[in-house]
């Protein structure tokens, strides 16, 4: 086993943390405490790592080169909560090894220390038993004069503190698993080991899109006139033999962008600048940025292309008039994509239950906003993560996220914006509006579980369930959509706003809306397609 960490194992131990996670994430996404199919924990790991290693790959310098490209491309790779905290993990360790030509036993337990300072610092309210602690009492129980012991002791703390997740969270005993996170985390870092033995993995498979899109070449033909220009996109290295690094003038650097394009989002991370412009011209961008350094990777693509599918997506098109707030927000299925732009929003980022969009795809969508204020509905307890780091990147806006954490809540809350108050004052009336509405949903059990009050869920039965409690069970669709409205108190409430799941037919619809109606007749019923996966009913109730 190497004695030293350089940049070369660096970038194989992380390959092989990758490849190692990949094998068991589907094993990973089933340790999810609720039995509705809300488990993506492997998933959202495996694409977050996959994003560091692609940052990485062909890349050359230093262990701490490799270490800071790694956590940037892992910070904008980052989907949900957990791929937000992996993401947090890896900038720490970044942070510990800056300066390290290679890193001995003693300077990886050092950086190990500074990745969970960072992972902590990351969460508001940090909760034991999740892959916070994992990574705590992994480095507090590794010790070793070399990397070989270092790590075998640390892969041992880890695995203890995982298997005693359940005794710190009561959800987790109560469901009978371990913490998904916790149990990525010692994947990834089980690979991570293995490549330091000398297995490096090579391979890893593709990290699937949550919402991929394919490009219509014949939307641009021979006879078409370029309107939008191009979406270009790089990593600049700043190389010494260009530019002076350490007086190198962000600012001024971005106002040349600004003023030859569009959309501009520029940060840096030691000496790697990313960009991202909207250009008639990219060669003379190109040209431009050159002359500071040297580009590690390059995106060209034609708007008219992407500026199609914003249209069949009922996303955002391309040059809209500057505007004094901005509206993005996360959804899922075709009739509530479209209830959301009718409603106010002006992207839509396709995702939500199972499908997390990543920092990334937060960016690319207040790229399409041209406004000052930008408010942010994510629509799910693991997207707020990944929304709260993009807004903390993007600087061209005032970004506001409001912590949605259901459709309901973010459709309520988007009606509710009054643009023409102060942004404050927006946010807080739109924060109270949201507290005054009810929302619930009818999904199919994939486990047997225990439910409040005694409920016993058995796989293949439909329950209703308003955040993580479960109101309800039946084995048939419609039975569970009448009890969960009676346990919501659909009685006392003025609206009941329902979206139909791409499962549901119309005649089943139908007949579910004249129940309610006629059981509840002094009750205002909206009926609407959602076509929304995973929940075959949303309920609304106002």
């Amino acid at each position: 086993m190497s004695q030293k960490i350089n940049s070369v194992l660096f970038a194989g131990m992380l390959r092989s943390g990758a490849a190692s996670l990949a094998k068991v994430k589907t094993v990973i996404n089933d340790l999810n405490v609720f039995p509705i199919p809300d488990g993506d924990t492997g998933d959202n790991m495996y694409m977050t790592i996959r994003a560091g290693c692609d940052t990485t790959a062909g890349q050359k310098g230093s262990l701490s080169d490799i270490a800071r490209a790694a956590a940037d491309g892992m910070l904008m790779g980052a989907r949900g909560n957990s791929g937000v905290i992996l993401s947090r993990i890896f900038a720490g360790l970044a942070k510990g090894l800056q300066g390290v030509e290679e890193a001995d036993t003693k300077a990886f337990a050092t950086a190990m220390a500074a990745a969970v300072k960072e992972a902590y610092a990351a969460i508001p309210t940090p909760v034991e038993g999740t892959i916070i602690t994992v990574l705590r009492e992994g480095a507090e129980g590794a010790s070793g004069d070399t990397l070989e012991s270092y790590f075998s002791t640390l892969l041992a703390a880890m695995d203890s503190s995982l298997e005693h997740t359940p005794d710190k969270l009561d959800v987790l005993k109560q469901a009978g698993v371990v913490d998904s996170g916790g149990a990525g985390l010692v994947c990834i870092f089980r690979g991570m080991n293995q490549a330091l033995g000398g297995e490096i993995a090579e391979e890893m498979p593709e990290a699937a899109s949550a919402a991929t899109l394919k490009l219509d070449l014949d939307k641009f033909t021979e006879n078409s006139v370029l309107e939008f220009g191009y979406c270009t996109e790089f990593l600049l290295r700043l190389t010494r033999a260009k530019t002076d690094i350490e007086h190198f003038d962000l600012q001024v650097f971005i106002d040349w962008l600004q003023a030859h394009g569009e959309s501009v989002v520029a940060f840096r991370e030691g000496s790697i600048v990313k960009v991202h412009v909207h250009s008639f011209t990219p060669g003379e961008i190109l040209n431009h940025c050159q002359q500071y350094g040297e580009f590690l990777t390059l995106k060209i693509e034609n708007m008219m292309l992407q500026h199609h599918q914003e249209s069949n997506s009922n996303n955002a098109s391309f040059h809209r008039p500057k505007e004094k707030y901005g509206i993005v927000t996360v959804a899922s299925g075709e009739g509530l994509i479209a209830a959301f732009r009718e409603c106010g929003a002006d992207v839509v980022i396709p995702g939500g239950q199972t499908m997390n969009p990543s920092t990334q795809d937060f960016i690319e969508a207040f790229e399409k906003v041209n406004a000052d204020t930008i408010l942010v509905f994510p629509n799910n307890s693991n997207i707020i993560m990944a929304a709260e780091q993009a807004a903390g990147i993007y600087k061209q806006a005032d970004v506001r996220v409001i912590p949605s954490k259901n459709f309901g809540e973010g459709y309520y809350g988007i009606a509710s914006a009054d643009r023409n108050c102060a942004p404050d004052e927006v946010v807080q009336a739109v924060t109270d509006a949201m507290g005054s509405i009810r929302c619930a949903m009818v999904s199919r059990a994939i486990r047997n579980s225990g439910g409040g009050d005694g409920l016993e869920i058995t796989k293949g039965d439909y329950v209703g369930y308003s955040g993580k409690e479960i109101l309800c069970d039946a084995p048939a669709r419609e039975t569970a959509a009448t009890l969960l409205c009676e346990k919501l108190g659909a009685a006392s409430a003025d609206v009941l706003l329902v979206f139909s799941g791409e499962d549901v037919g119309e005649g089943e619809a139908a007949r579910l809306n004249e129940t309610l109606a006629a059981t509840y007749p002094n009750l205002e019923i909206m009926f609407n397609r959602g076509d929304q996966p995973i929940y075959d009913y949303v309920f609304v109730l106002c």
